[in-house]
């Protein structure tokens, strides 16, 4: 060992089975300011490589045990960040010019002058810098890329499937596992991605919370390789077993909040420190955004519980009503999947028709009346859609339910009331909920007839097409309800109708 180790000293690794050549390279090279150690065959030099990180290697060509060219190839394939370069006698030029056409960045000849090879060197090395600063170059546009993508989604599954796939694409790994916290101190698997480029022919190993826990308690980061990774899985698998692991902590407000850990099963690819390091950046930018996803789930959850414990409200205004909004709900979500709405629009559309008879709160009159309203009452009644704006209007992220809320009494002749729209001026979720609504009212018990049953209601639904309902949106829910009754399915496996199935009439479906 020469020379002494600063923070940007190179560090050269000198290659010659020739013990003369090996201390004046050394001796030299450490005068002009580098960190050298030295190997007498290509063995020897892997084995400081594994030890080591170096800069440079400098390499006789011929040599018992392992000549220059394999060391070469065992460089190019484990550390491809080291620069080679080749020592040959004049009789061996052609081999060393095949020795930089499989990479090699330059060779020098024996007998050499010490300058000219520091002179190479010096010129390896640069090239080297340059290639670390373009790669922190596209290393930072590539974070910067992930940190936009996670960033412009508040949906957890959209987060981690965008962060398990630019960890596979960053960091060149076989399988990514995004394992998340349950609030409760422990963790669970959020997600596991495989890359398209490898095919695992069975099931993932899974990882060892256990082992992970403990790793970070004491550890800032974690990269092993071969048997060393095994410990962090609860079992292992054969053909392949996993080859390198590296795991990198996500963490919230000083709290532990998962782990973003990739796998390597292909042999011979070994994750390296860089590698390392810029999944702990991607975890990093990641961090905040799953934190933020999260809370945004909670919130999501609470409103949710809001607008089912308003609609709950309002159906035990009128017991011949109860459970009917969790009902218009289901029938309205399962058009909306007829019609192929997007997920988001499906879900404002639920909960457009949970909501949508809000506005009887605002109506000071008997809905338990045995008979048909009077034409005052009924004035009364036509008022609820404007009640139900009017309640909605102050709280900001109700506003998306406003049109489903108000407008849900339009006719598609333009009959209808609030305000007598016509055709596709009704915006599409009232139309949606339009027939829903009727539907199950005309298959539940009120005050004043029996429900109807099934058959009668679809033929008045379609009679109406074109006239009270939007021709198109009669026939998708007539295909729709007909099809959930043929596959023998229950409202029950909705949600907002198991809450308010407890203590109610059955509907009728």
């Amino acid at each position: 060992m020469s020379g002494q180790l600063g923070e940007d000293v190179a560090k050269i690794l000198v290659v010659d089975d020739e013990e003369v050549i090996r201390e004046i390279l050394a001796d030299f090279l450490s005068m002009e300011g580098f960190y050298v150690r030295t190997a007498e065959d290509g063995s020897s030099a892997l084995v400081e490589l594994s030890r080591d990180r170096f800069d440079l290697v400098l390499s006789d060509l011929k040599m018992p045990n392992m000549g220059g060219l394999e060391l070469l190839g065992a460089i190019r394939k484990h550390t491809p960040h080291v620069v080679t370069i080749i020592m040959t006698g004049f009789g061996t030029v052609e081999t060393a010019i095949e020795a930089m056409k499989q990479g090699a960045y330059d060779y020098v000849l024996k007998p050499f002058k010490v300058e000219e090879v520091v002179h190479t060197i010096r010129r390896g090395l640069e090239k080297q810098r340059l290639q670390a600063e373009n790669f922190r170059l596209k290393e930072a546009l590539s974070l910067y890329k992930v940190s936009e993508a996670i960033a412009a989604s508040l949906s957890l599954e959209q987060v981690v499937h965008t962060l398990s796939r630019a960890a596979i694409d960053e960091v060149d790994s076989d399988l990514v596992t995004v394992l998340l916290s349950d609030g409760g101190g422990s963790f669970y698997r959020r997600t596991t991605e495989v890359s398209p480029s490898f095919r695992l022919r069975r099931e993932p190993d899974t990882l060892s919370i256990t082992a992970l826990s403990e790793h970070f308690a004491h550890a800032p980061a974690l990269l092993e390789h071969a048997d060393r990774c095994w410990r962090y899985f609860d079992d292992v698998g054969e053909d392949p077993a996993p080859q390198s692991l590296a795991v990198a902590r996500l963490a919230a407000r000083g709290d532990t909040i998962g782990f973003l850990c990739a796998v390597s099963y292909t042999h011979g690819k070994r994750f390296d420190e860089g590698q390392r390091k810029l999944l702990h950046a991607t975890a990093d930018r990641a961090s905040a955004a799953i934190e933020n996803a999260r809370l945004y789930e909670d919130l999501q959850a609470t409103f949710k519980q809001t607008i089912r414990g308003l609609a709950s409200a309002i159906d035990k205004m009128d017991r011949y009503t109860a459970g009917h909004s969790a009902r218009v709900a289901a029938y309205a979500q399962i058009l909306a999947i007829k019609l192929e709405l997007s997920d988001e629009q499906i879900e404002i559309v639920r909960q457009s028709a949970l909501m949508h008879d809000i506005g009887k709160i605002g109506c000071v009159m008997n809905l338990n009346k045995p008979g048909k309203l009077s034409q005052q009452e009924y004035e009364i009644f036509k008022q609820h859609p404007e009640h139900g704006r009017d309640i909605l209007q102050p709280i900001e992220f109700l506003h998306p339910l406003i049109p489903g809320v108000h407008l849900h009494h339009e006719r598609w002749d333009g009959l209808g009331y609030p305000l007598g729209l016509k055709g596709n001026d009704v915006p599409l979720i009232a139309r949606i909920i339009a027939v829903a609504d009727t539907y199950d009212a005309m298959t539940s018990d009120r005050a004043y007839r029996k429900a109807l049953a099934h058959d009668i209601a679809i033929s008045e639904i379609e009679r109406c097409g074109g006239s009270q309902f939007d021709p198109e949106i009669a026939h998708g829910f007539l295909g729709s309800i007909e099809e959930f009754r043929s596959e023998g399915r229950s409202l029950e496996e909705f949600p907002d109708v198991r809450e308010t199935r407890s203590g109610l009439m059955a509907p009728r479906t």
